[in-house]
């Protein structure tokens, strides 16, 4: 692979994509907030222009409006002469004066003004006879406000009319205005579509040349990459120029196939000897743990034969042949077993067969003082287990649960599934154990008490050890206890993926 030198970035070179990436957002955010600024502004002037076109048709409606509540309202005083209808009298005649403030008063040379001024002067002579009407019937001047009313009714009339013409001509009027704006509106729709395609066009423009700069160096980068992987590593790069993540990233990837290369070249020389290492390392190892485990299973207690052969003599002496006959056939399975699993894995069917051998050849040594209830589960009679397991653990609820106990002693063994594992419980009802006694034995730390060989702690250290060495993880043995005189539960739980990898099924 040749290395060249790196060429001088240019302006953008020296950019980050992310800064890239910013500046165009940026722009193009900026260029579009000022064109909906302009059309915002425009369309807002538009739409107060539309306002204002009916804004005097919708004045002229509410003054005729008030002119008939001002002239309800003086019917019905007239008919009634109540309270409420002269108070709403006054109520709309002051609104109405205020609306009247807003017409013309000028002299001017409009039709529309004119009008405006026109009705202006009638509705003030129409207020006047109003009033007039509305005394003279308090005053119950009959014949007053009977010529009042018929004159200021006759003004009413004059000055719908009048508002009515106003209204048609303002109508026309604001029609024309209404068109000239419509077509500006439509313009201006025109004129924004257009400026928004633009801008959608210059900045399709815009993201592709900046997408391009971006992806044509990873495509050069990818096809390496693929060469690279395939093995090939004598291919020609060009150290990016840009300073940007892609040309970062260029640039180490010409550094690490050149590292890569150089690196094969060192591995190929010390191969050979690493390989030789290693082997080594296996093979010791394997005699590593082949000899902690013939060290462990050495540990099973000896004296346990010569005790047991002895009650057999005395039991042939004081008793028939049979019985004898059946404690020694126990005791030839109990041994024949011990000496040939010794160096290999059972089942726990067969460990559970070793148990019960041993506890019969207890039974008759102590005169059957031990009471054993077991409950196995058989679907887990095939799996395989490290070889004398269970029988340390009763030789311990024996020698340190129940035995010198004033009560009955008893010992169960139970097998059973719970949550997705194997759990074997050897539980009694003797001495019991304190917890710092637990958390001694679990940690091991009767290992170097070279008097106490046959005591509960390294009967279990021998039996966690084995167990952690055959499924290759801690903590699968448990030790349960409330106290002295509460008995002990001692609990091996065996997770099914560890059953899995050394059993066919589970």
């Amino acid at each position: 692979m040749k290395k060249n030198e790196p060429k001088k970035p240019g302006l953008t070179g020296r950019l980050s994509i992310r800064a890239k990436l910013l500046i165009t957002f940026v722009l193009t955010a900026a260029f579009m907030f000022l064109i909906n600024i302009m059309l915002y502004n425009e369309i807002n002037r538009s739409m107060r222009q539309l306002d204002e076109v009916y804004a005097t048709n919708v004045s002229l409606n509410e003054l005729t409006e008030c002119l008939e509540g001002t002239q309800d309202d003086v019917l019905e005083y007239l008919n009634t002469k109540s309270s409420d209808s002269l108070e709403d009298y006054y109520r709309n005649v002051q609104l109405f004066r205020d609306m009247l403030e807003q017409l013309n008063d000028r002299t001017v040379d409009n039709e529309m003004k004119i009008l405006e001024k026109n009705i202006r002067s009638m509705s003030e002579t129409y207020l006047e006879l109003t009033d007039e009407t509305i005394q003279a019937k308090r005053g119950r001047n009959v014949e007053r406000y009977k010529a009042a009313y018929n004159e200021e009714f006759l003004n009413y009339q004059y000055i719908r009319t009048a508002i009515d013409r106003l209204n048609n001509l303002q109508f026309q009027n604001n029609s024309d205005n209404y068109q000239i704006m419509l077509s500006s509106l439509n313009y201006m729709e025109f004129v924004s579509s257009a400026i928004v395609v633009a801008v959608a066009v210059v900045n399709l423009l815009i993201l592709m040349l900046l997408i391009q700069t971006i992806t044509e160096p990873l495509r050069m980068l990818a096809r390496s990459a693929n060469q690279v992987a395939e093995g090939n590593f004598d291919i020609q790069l060009d150290d990016s120029r840009n300073q940007d993540e892609v040309g970062v990233v260029t640039h180490a990837f010409v550094k690490m196939v050149y590292s890569i290369r150089e690196y094969i070249a060192r591995t190929k020389e010390s191969m050979e000897k690493e390989q030789k290492m290693m082997e080594r390392e296996l093979l010791m190892e394997t005699h590593l743990k082949d000899a902690q485990l013939k060290y462990l299973q050495a540990q099973i207690n000896p004296h346990f034969l010569f005790n047991s052969l002895n009650a057999g003599a005395q039991l042939a002496m004081m008793e028939d042949a049979e019985k004898t006959s059946i404690f020694l056939e126990k005791m030839a399975d109990f041994f024949r077993y011990n000496v040939r699993k010794m160096e290999e894995t059972t089942t726990l069917a067969e460990e559970i067969e070793a148990v019960d051998n041993y506890v019969y050849i207890l039974n008759v040594r102590f005169a059957g003082e031990i009471q054993y209830e077991k409950n196995i589960v058989p679907y887990f009679n095939d799996v395989q287990l490290p070889s004398m397991i269970l029988q340390p653990l009763v030789e311990n609820a024996v020698n340190h649960g129940i035995r010198n106990v004033e009560w009955e002693g008893r010992i169960r063994l139970d097998v059973e599934p719970v949550d997705q594992a194997l759990v074997i419980r050897v539980s009694d009802n003797g001495q019991g154990m304190t917890q710092e006694r637990i958390r001694e034995i679990l940690e091991g730390g009767m290992r170097k008490s070279s008097s106490l060989r046959d005591s509960t702690g390294i009967g279990m250290d021998n039996v966690i050890n084995r167990l952690e060495l055959f499924f290759g993880r801690k903590g699968l043995l448990q030790i349960y206890s409330d106290g002295p005189d509460k008995g002990t539960e001692v609990r091996i739980v065996i997770p099914r993926e560890l059953l899995n990898q050394n059993n066919k099924k589970m």
